[in-house]
């Protein structure tokens, strides 16, 4: 599609440095066209009343805003927690997770709008281009997709903040002195850029926005309890609660407590590492109380199983492929294998530590009369024929490597004297 022949393009608008310049930026290189705004409220901290006249002065016709955090919560975080998503054993997904929900209700808006394309301010060395734009490739293949840092000459952050104010955009507290590229949801905040881009350098406590340093944090344990039905937190101390209750006020519990600090060196899906901290209080306790109710009510092999599958679905998360075949069926199984995965869990929060003080399940797979090192129904003569015949491979091999003979009068031995010939 030519660029004269675009006459009203959506932009993925967040009031930050980027989106704030893409707006004058779009205005000058499709001169015909409308901008439209789209701001999905995920949880950050915004100016909300002072959100739309931004995005009218720099020169939007209108914004839309939706407030999505229940959704986010629910069809979302909730069901990316079940899986038990990390990626590279460490990062939540925080900023991951939120992009194909943002990008679902930008869709939308253009097909309400009869727009011609979607805008988003992802740059080209990221992962949320990729995120963005299979979002849109999956949902409205037919739209243009504009990405202004894979176009225009802007190359910084300070080419940025340099071009905003030449253009007389608003950037609040934006300067090239706090130069930290942000992301905040109801799940987590991230930090990335200025002094962060050495890995050797210690973030700056200041640098931190929602949590407490271990040190400040108090010096007596908060002991809290979380209930789960199928997986999925419904309750807090007790107390029923909807999912974005229970996040903030997990948020706020293990912010004071320090929790939920993760600083790492990541592999984007565009091939370079990068560096970013991120704070996700909630999420980790809820990930740590959650995999301590599965180790109770799943058996070994579908936890097992289940574990695997969760690191395949941390990787589709990463890497924008939310709306696939693969993505959902993964969530069918997820859905599927925590029927049972309901119960209550009790955490000791402590200075950046999450503690298991306790766990009850009314479907707990744990049986005190067998697992009880006292008198129990269990009979410790059934393990021999279980080992003989578990360690059979095993005993087998030993004797073939060691140049043992096996005679089909031997077979017989080899059941009970494996073990004796393998420590030999």
């Amino acid at each position: 599609m030519e660029e004269k022949s675009i006459k009203k393009i959506v932009l993925a608008y967040s009031g930050g440095l980027d989106t704030s310049i893409i707006i004058p930026w779009l205005k000058e290189r499709y001169p015909n066209a409308e901008i439209i705004g789209m701001c999905t409220n995920v949880g950050q901290d915004e100016e909300w009343s002072t959100m739309e006249r931004r995005a009218l002065n720099s020169g939007a016709s209108k914004l839309y805003i939706r407030d999505v955090r229940e959704e986010f919560a629910k069809d979302y975080l909730f069901p990316m927690l079940r899986a038990g998503a990390v990626y590279e054993g460490k990062y939540l997904l925080g900023t991951s997770i939120a992009r194909p929900l943002q990008a679902k209700h930008q869709v939308e808006v253009a097909m309400e709008e009869g727009a011609d394309a979607v805008a988003h301010g992802c740059t080209g060395k990221g992962n949320d281009q990729v995120r963005f734009e299979l979002a849109y490739k999956a949902l409205a293949p037919r739209l243009q997709v504009i990405a202004p840092w894979r176009i225009w000459d802007i190359r910084s952050r300070e080419d940025a903040i340099d071009y905003a104010k030449n253009h007389g955009i608003d950037l609040g507290n934006i300067s090239k002195k706090n130069i930290y590229s942000r992301d905040w949801n109801v799940w987590h905040m991230s930090h990335e850029g200025g002094d962060l881009e050495d890995p050797w350098n210690r973030p700056r406590e200041s640098m931190y926005m929602l949590t407490k340093s271990p040190q400040e944090a108090p010096d007596a344990e908060t002991e809290i309890t979380i209930d789960f039905e199928r997986a999925f937190p419904v309750a807090l101390d007790g107390v029923a609660q909807d999912p974005t209750a229970i996040l903030g006020k997990l948020n706020a519990i293990g912010a004071e407590n320090a929790i939920g600090r993760a600083d790492l060196v990541e592999n984007r899906t565009v091939g370079m590492k990068s560096r970013g901290v991120y704070e996700t209080p909630a999420g980790t306790i809820l990930y740590a109380a959650l995999r301590e109710l599965e180790m109770l009510t799943l058996d070994a092999e579908t936890l097992a199983f289940k574990q695997t599958l969760g690191l395949r679905y941390g990787e589709l998360v990463y890497r924008g492929k939310w709306f696939t075949t693969l993505r959902e069926s993964i969530d069918s199984f997820m859905s599927e294998v925590s029927r049972y995965v309901t119960g209550t869990v009790r955490l000791a929060l402590y200075k950046g530590n999450v503690v298991v003080a306790g766990r009850k399940s009314p479907y707990s797979l744990y049986l005190k009369d067998i697992a009880s090192f006292g008198e129990s129904s269990y009979d410790h003569k059934d393990a021999s024929g279980f080992i003989n015949l578990y360690g059979l491979s095993t005993g087998v091999a030993s004797m073939v490597h060691q140049g043992i003979s096996g005679t089909s009068g031997q077979a017989a031995e080899i059941q009970g004297t494996a073990a004796t010939f393998h420590d030999k």
